[in-house]
C-alpha cells in the first residue's frame, strides 16, 4: 500500500472530516456521532452533517427521518441554505444537519446536474466566509458506498477518518477506500489527506485482530489511532435513545473510548498547527 499524504490544507475555516468506509458495518456512523459529541464536550464547536440516506446519525442525536422537513437533501440540491438546515442538539456546542427523507433520491438527481460532485462544496462555502456559521470541526457521516454523496463529501473534506474492524475483509475495504482517496485527490481535491484509521468493535482476544492491527500499523505508520473502540452494549444502545453515548452513559467503556479518541484527534491537530 502506498504512503498517504498528511499535508495541512492552506485555507481558513473549520477542519472538515469525512467519516468514510465503503464497506458497511465498520462503525462509521457510531464514530461520526460519538466523535462529534466528544469534541463538542471538550468545548469545540462542531457541526455533524448526515450524508447517509439511512439517517442513523440524525436519529442518534434526536432527529428521526419523519421529524426533518429540511436537511442534507435540500442543502445539496440548492433548495435551502446551510443556515436554514442547521439544528441544535442536547450538547450546546454540537449542531447537526440531519438527513431528510428525500436524501434517498439525491444520488439520481445529482447525476443529472452540471458538476454534481461539487454541490456540497458550494453548499458549505459560507463556512469559509466572514460572517458565516463558525465551527472548529465539521464531521460528515458518509454512506457505506462509493456514490455521488460520498464523492461530494470527499471533495469538500480536508481529511478522511477511516473506521474499520480488525477483520480480513475490512482490510480489503481499506484498500478500496485508499484507491478512492487517491483518485479524488488527483482529480478534485489535492489537499485531501487521511485524518487517521480507527479500529472499532475491537476484540483483543483473537489472534486475527492482533494480526490485522499489526499489518495496518506497518502500512500506515503514524496514522492508526492508539485509541481502539471496544465492543460495548451501552454504545449500541444509545442510538435508540436518540443520544450520543456520553449523554446516555458517560461511564461506559464505549463513551470513554470516544472521549479518548477526541483527545487524540485534538493532540494531532496541535502538531499540525
Amino acid at each position: 500500500m502506498a504512503a498517504v499524504s498528511t499535508r495541512r490544507p492552506a485555507h481558513p475555516g473549520p477542519r472538515i472530516v469525512a467519516i468514510s468506509n465503503q464497506k458497511g458495518g465498520e462503525g462509521k456512523t457510531t464514530t461520526a456521532v460519538n466523535l462529534a459529541a466528544s469534541l463538542a464536550a471538550a468545548e469545540h464547536r462542531v457541526l455533524l452533517l448526515d450524508m447517509d440516506p439511512q439517517a442513523n446519525a440524525s436519529s442518534s442525536v434526536g432527529y428521526g427521518r419523519g421529524q426533518v422537513e429540511q436537511g442534507t437533501y435540500e442543502l445539496l440540491l440548492g433548495h435551502a441554505t446551510l443556515a436554514d438546515v442547521i439544528k441544535k442538539t442536547e450538547l450546546p456546542a454540537l449542531d447537526v444537519v440531519p438527513a431528510s427523507a428525500d436524501l434517498a433520491g439525491a444520488e439520481v438527481e445529482l447525476v443529472g446536474l452540471e458538476r454534481p460532485q461539487l454541490m456540497l462544496r458550494g453548499a458549505l462555502a459560507s463556512l469559509r466566509e466572514a460572517g458565516g456559521p463558525t465551527y472548529e470541526y465539521v464531521i460528515l457521516d458518509c454512506p457505506p458506498s462509493l456514490g455521488m454523496l460520498t464523492i461530494n463529501a470527499l471533495v469538500v473534506a480536508d481529511s478522511v477518518l477511516i473506521p474499520m474492524q480488525a477483520k480480513y475483509f475490512s482490510l480489503e475495504g481499506l484498500g478500496a477506500l485508499q484507491g478512492t482517496i487517491a483518485q479524488v485527490r488527483a482529480a478534485l481535491n489535492p489537499n485531501l489527506s487521511v485524518e487517521g484509521i480507527l479500529f472499532c468493535m475491537f476484540d483483543p482476544r483473537t489472534n486475527l485482530s492482533q494480526q490485522v492491527v499489526k499489518e495496518v500499523r506497518q502500512h500506515f505508520a503514524g496514522l492508526v489511532y492508539e485509541t481502539m473502540i471496544p465492543i460495548n452494549v451501552r454504545l449500541s444502545e444509545s442510538p435508540s435513545h436518540g443520544k450520543p453515548a456520553l449523554l446516555y452513559d458517560i461511564e461506559s467503556r464505549g463513551a470513554q473510548a470516544y472521549l479518548e479518541l477526541a483527545r487524540e484527534v485534538l493532540a494531532r491537530a496541535e502538531t499540525r498547527a
